[in-house]
């Protein structure tokens, strides 16, 4: 299988690339800057491809001969400077929708590629019908405990509008929504998948690596289980 990418250096792309790479796929990783982000690069089956995720042209010269395309990105390089991703994505929070929009029409082209965004926790259902970006209370409670500022509300209510553009699109895409908690870790292959409501531990906390998130990603391009629909995974 030929997946591609985007976000391949980030927290969650690039083990995505390491992940579908050990598994015998070939990758094609795609950042911002391609020319420095391949520098060094010495794995088999890779290459490295330049691309923005804000403009439907830039994303449908890479999408030929590719079965899958999994988009993480973000604004900024979390992995690198997570304050300077906070930062952009509190200065617009509609980048989500562009780029999910900008998505779509570049797989009007290609309808074959299956797309996988990689969103955010914040639109997963807290009761029935009711998401956590709708509750203002209980995010900000979250986003304390996270120890995000406040202000990102925008950008998880961002986050979740950008689901919506694709619940509004016949194409083959997969929304993603990770634990709340999602940083580096241990690679188990031990989580639980859920679909539209957040899944949390015996202890009320929603976690998983960025290494098992990318087991999920993998998986769930290998086997697709969630067409047109969203999951999640947390321990």
């Amino acid at each position: 299988m030929h997946i591609g990418v985007i976000g391949a250096t980030g927290t969650i792309g690039s083990r995505v690339v390491t992940e579908a790479l050990d598994r015998g796929h070939r990758v094609t990783a795609m950042s911002r800057d391609a020319s420095t982000a391949g520098l060094g690069e010495s794995r088999e089956n890779i290459s490295w491809a330049g691309v923005d995720v804000l403009d439907a042209e830039s994303i449908a010269a890479v999408l030929p001969g590719l079965d899958v395309l999994i988009s993480g990105y973000q604004p900024g390089n979390a992995a690198r400077d997570f304050a300077d991703t906070v930062e952009r994505s509190i200065a617009d929070p509609t980048v989500y929708v562009t780029a999910a929009r900008a998505l779509l029409a570049a797989l009007d082209r290609h309808p074959r590629t299956r797309l996988i965004v990689i969103g955010g926790a914040g639109s997963l259902e807290t009761s029935p019908g009711v998401t956590l970006a709708d509750d203002e209370e209980l995010l900000h409670a979250t986003l304390d405990r996270l120890g995000l500022p406040r202000g990102y509300a925008a950008s998880v209510r961002g986050a979740r509008d950008g689901l919506n553009v694709l619940r509004t699109s016949n194409r083959y895409w997969t929304y993603f929504s990770p634990a709340e908690f999602i940083a580096p870790g241990e690679r188990t292959g031990r989580f639980r998948i859920g679909g539209d409501q957040t899944v949390r531990d015996a202890d009320g906390l929603s976690r998983i690596s960025a290494e098992d998130a990318a087991v999920a990603l993998v998986d769930e391009a290998e086997l697709p289980r969630f067409v047109q629909r969203r999951f999640t995974a947390a321990y």
